[in-house]
């Protein structure tokens, strides 16, 4: 598989990841059982968003370590478009 092909792949497995819409469920057994019975007793649970803020707080290690290395993804990225534009 020669470069563009391989870049390629990578472009469409990153938009279909994107792209993807499936409810997540991001809870260990224990809280998922007391959300959903605390959902059952009262419908306006605080629970309702407990998976929403579990993703978001799984999130955050992601964007700073982003950050970090912000000089080191731009380089890989200035160096693969120049490989692509030429190749």
């Amino acid at each position: 598989m020669n470069f563009k092909g391989k870049y390629l792949l990578v472009v469409l497995l990153a938009m279909f990841f994107v792209c993807l819409q499936t409810d997540l469920t991001a809870q260990c057994a224990m809280c998922k059982q007391a959300a959903e019975s605390s959902l059952k007793n009262n419908p306006n649970s605080p629970f309702r968003t407990l998976n929403t803020g579990i993703l978001y707080l799984m999130a955050v290690p992601y964007l700073m370590i982003a950050f970090i290395f912000r000089k080191q993804i731009a380089s890989l990225w200035r160096k693969l478009r120049g490989k692509v534009s030429q190749g």
